[in-house]
């Protein structure tokens, strides 16, 4: 199994985990004289054993991405720079937002606000990050599909 089909598998393990809780939960009580819609006792069975599934799907990709390399970096180093960048760019369109905005006065007495640094300057530095990030995402994303999960 590619490291890419496990994320993949992870992610509707995750939904079916939320759908499992959801029906467990309309299934727990019921009128008296009436049945469930559902059974609970089977959908907890269900609900263990995804929860099984999801624990040792993660352990597999966790060790994958600790041992695999691309480009002199565990995978687990490139996304904690994914995670890095995209923290740092939405920082940085907040700044963006805040520098562009223009304040008006109504009268030439009042206090003028302007910005400390240029959106434009800003601006640049996002699209820089941006850059890095959506290439970081691509080479990560190529390397899901190429790689092969490594089973513990």
């Amino acid at each position: 199994m590619k490291l890419a089909e496990a994320l993949q598998e992870r992610a509707d393990l995750n939904r079916k985990i939320e759908e499992l809780r959801r029906r467990i939960s309309q299934s727990l009580l019921t009128q008296e004289g009436e049945e469930p819609p559902e059974d609970p006792d089977q959908l907890i069975k269900e609900l263990d054993n995804a929860a099984d599934r999801l624990s040792r799907l993660t352990v597999a990709i966790n060790h994958t991405n600790c041992v695999t390399e691309v480009n002199g970096s565990s995978l687990t180093e490139m996304i904690a720079r994914k995670d890095m960048l995209a923290l740092r760019l939405s920082a940085y369109r907040d700044m963006v937002h805040v520098a562009g905005q223009s304040v008006s006065r109504s009268r030439g007495t009042e206090i003028k606000i302007l910005p400390v640094i240029k959106a434009s300057e800003l601006q640049r530095t996002a699209d820089s990050i941006a850059k890095e990030l959506r290439l970081l995402d691509n080479t990560l994303q190529e390397s899901n599909w190429k790689t092969e999960l490594i089973g513990k």
